[in-house]
């Protein structure tokens, strides 16, 4: 399976929601790595890399992200998977 990186911008109602640890949750279940982080803008911003069909689902999945988040975009743009950190943590 071909190994992908994505850097990903979400926004909406994604801050005060638990949006980061359940990203991070979702990406290590997944068996993902890279960061996610909150923006001064009321965004969220992640750096996502593995297989290709996992960061897929990993995307489509931060459209819904946990129930208390309203999630109304979700951009992509293509990244280096050899420049994401392995593990998955949360950036402040």
């Amino acid at each position: 399976m071909r190994e992908i990186a994505f850097s990903i911008r979400v926004t909406g109602h994604v801050q005060g929601v638990a949006y980061r640890a359940w990203c991070r949750g979702a990406a290590l279940e997944r068996g993902l790595r890279g960061w996610v982080r909150n923006r001064g803008d009321g965004s969220v911003e992640a750096l996502i890399a593995g297989p290709e069909d996992r960061v897929q689902d990993m995307v489509t999945a931060m459209g819904e992200g946990p129930g208390a988040a309203r999630v109304t975009d979700v951009w992509t743009e293509p990244a280096d998977p050899k420049a994401v950190p392995e593990g998955f943590e949360i950036r402040r």
